[in-house]
């Protein structure tokens, strides 16, 4: 007992000590995993000879990883994802494939260990791309989508590779197995039905077990979720989930197929369900947790005399894969016409070879398909390349994103032909709103944004807009600044918007100028340079939101826009003496004392107010509203 809390003790005080550090180098926390690995397994020997057997239990995470994954993707989103999942997948996995073991040929190496190995280059990892993209928001991007299709046919895959490779045997392997009575490969096979059935009956098996997780999960997992749920019993739900998740494994282990495919249709079928977020926030911990002990493994799996024997064929090889990849995902990207900076994130992402590799290389050394020295040396292979993957991210974050930014911002503006009445900057979500309201009632507007990705994606649905840089004066004269008399700043910046604030009001002071800010101190700010309306942009909308809480709490739909408009008068009452305590402050990075008294004093204003009874003093607009309906009281009810 004492042996196995104490492995356990080492191995959380790695990742504690480990991940934050490097998070805060900006290496990203498998970096930080890997890294953990390495120093408590090769380099100080405090973990050893049980690290395969936890990695073989750590590897359940990419198992609830892909339930998770499962779990955001409806049937017809998936079914949306057809084309990049069949044909970007498909094309990935057998040109790299195939690359690989033209290669391998010739080296000289025998067709059927070329072809074995060709398939396990060809796989990438799902644990390191999916928790890098999750960290990093990568998953909305084209490059990131394009991944996971990719990532998710890999994964399934897998299990014709496992149907495959023990075709592949060589005779001379398994004449030295029986010689030194290798029992492995019955071993491997004990919990599994395959090796016993004819391979129709087999069929029929792995099509029953698809059809009772499909069937299972959409008719029998509900009411079990929700009997559960009734005992009010948080833990005993976990424990459903986790019951679930397992279960589904085991029975794909059972027939021979891949628990991580399973879990993922499992998830799949439950993404309509009304218990996902709970499953999810329920699995996220175990998952996480999983995960970043499956990439210690790795690291502390490394055999450094294996290593040292072999270093430059190690790091030879482990580079030709990566650049093979590359290259081969580099091309694909520019057939389905991945653009710009999501082709390279495409193409690095998914260069190393995968969790999965380690699988299929014990697979095949338990089908005597490569002999146990290159399994060793194509196992390193396999781990330098994930341990090398944070640092592709990198590459791509620090090198790759900045030339592109470099060029787009060296684009030419665009040539201005016609004049508005208001000229808006800043065509994104809080922008697009302005303008279609102003243009749906007749006024004449002139869209400038900095971005041009965002400028064609506006051309795209009928939104006028050009690219250039609204700091830049002489965009704004092309714009017509001088016979425009209004212009709205909406941009996502606060050192743009303040030059822009500044230049126009003292270059144009007959324009109004109205300006979305980020926060209190960032109006007061704004109003300081002159601008004349301020709109805070979460204020009304959190505002509304409010007001909508009140009414699903049981107060009169009346009565909550009564409250919503006195918060917002008191609001608009003390907005210049708290403007006026902030010019005064000293030091604007901290509260005055002034100010925060005065804003103490409007908590106490807003807090009368609300309790007030304001039955004989509603206001001129409070009375104007159009009465509802005859019978609206019954759909409240």
């Amino acid at each position: 007992m004492t042996g196995y809390l104490l492995q356990t003790f080492v191995y959380l005080c790695a990742a504690v000590i480990s991940v934050p550090l490097a998070k805060k180098f900006g290496l990203g926390s498998v970096l930080g995993y890997l890294i953990a690995g390495v120093i408590i397994g090769p380099v100080i020997g405090l973990v050893g000879t049980e690290t395969a057997t936890i990695q073989h239990f750590a590897e359940f995470g990419v198992v609830m990883m892909l339930f998770v994954v499962g779990l955001e993707l409806e049937p017809k989103m998936l079914w949306g994802m057809r084309h990049k999942l069949l044909g970007l997948g498909g094309l990935q996995v057998s040109l790299s494939t195939v690359v690989v073991m033209l290669i391998c040929l010739l080296f000289k190496f025998p067709w059927t260990i070329a072809l074995a190995i060709g398939l396990i280059f060809s796989l990438s990892s799902t644990a390191i791309v999916l928790q890098t993209f999750n960290e990093k928001g990568l998953n909305r991007t084209d490059g990131g989508r394009s991944s996971f299709s990719v990532l998710l046919f890999q994964d399934i895959a897998v299990i014709p590779m496992l149907a495959l490779i023990p075709l592949l045997a060589l005779p001379e392997l398994i004449e030295k197995a029986q010689h030194l009575g290798n029992q492995a490969a019955a071993h491997s096979s004990e919990l599994n039905f395959a090796p016993h059935l004819p391979s129709w009956a087999y069929a029929l098996v792995v099509v029953g077990a698809i059809v009772a997780v499909v069937i299972g999960g959409h008719y029998l997992s509900r009411p079990i979720f929700r009997f559960v749920a009734n005992s009010g019993q948080r833990e005993i739900f976990t424990a459903a989930t986790l019951m679930l998740v397992i279960g589904i494994a085991t029975l794909m282990s059972l027939v021979g197929l891949s628990p991580a495919l399973g879990t993922f249709l499992a998830g799949v079928v439950l993404a309509n369900s009304e218990f996902r977020h709970e499953m999810e926030s329920n699995i996220e911990p175990f998952k996480g947790l999983l995960l970043g002990l499956f990439f210690i493994t790795v690291g502390a799996g490394i055999d450094f005399e294996v290593l040292s024997n072999h270093l430059p064929v190690v790091l030879a090889i482990t580079l030709a894969v990566i650049l093979i990849k590359s290259l081969v995902l580099f091309g694909l990207a520019i057939t389905f016409k991945i653009k710009n900076s999501d082709r390279w994130l495409f193409a690095l992402s998914l260069a190393q070879a995968g969790e999965f590799g380690f699988v299929l290389l014990n697979y095949t050394q338990q089908n005597h398909v490569i002999p146990e020295d290159l399994a060793k040396i194509l196992s390193l292979v396999v781990a330098f390349s994930m341990f090398l993957t944070p640092g592709l991210f990198i590459f791509y974050e620090k090198v790759i994103l900045p030339r592109y930014a470099r060029v787009e911002n060296q684009r030419e503006p665009d040539e201005i032909d016609e004049k508005g009445t208001v000229i808006i900057a800043g065509i994104g979500r809080f922008g697009q709103i302005v303008n279609r309201f102003l243009v749906a009632n007749g006024i004449n507007t002139v869209v400038l944004d900095h971005q041009a990705g965002q400028v064609e994606l506006m051309r795209k649905i009928n939104i006028k807009s050009y690219f250039g840089d609204a700091t830049q004066p002489e965009l704004l004269h092309r714009a017509g600044i001088e016979q425009a008399k209004l212009m709205v700043v909406t941009i996502d910046d606060k050192e743009r918007v303040r030059d822009i604030v500044k230049y126009v009001k003292h270059a144009f002071p007959h324009i109004r100028l109205m300006v979305r800010a980020f926060d209190r101190g960032h109006a007061y700010e704004l109003r300081s340079l002159g601008a004349d309306h301020i709109i805070t942009e979460a204020y009304y909308s959190a505002l509304e939101m409010g007001g909508r809480a009140l009414t699903e709490l049981g107060f009169h739909p009346f009565k909550a826009e009564q409250l919503k408009s006195t918060f917002d008068q008191i609001e608009k009452d003390n907005k210049d003496k708290l403007y006026q305590a902030w010019l005064a402050s000293s030091d604007d990075k901290h509260i005055s004392t002034d100010y925060r008294e005065l804003f103490l004093k409007l908590e106490e204003l807003l807090g009368e107010a609300m309790n007030r009874d304001r039955s004989d003093t509603h206001s001129r607009s409070e009375r104007g509203w159009t009465p509802p309906p005859k019978g609206y009281t019954d759909e409240l009810k």
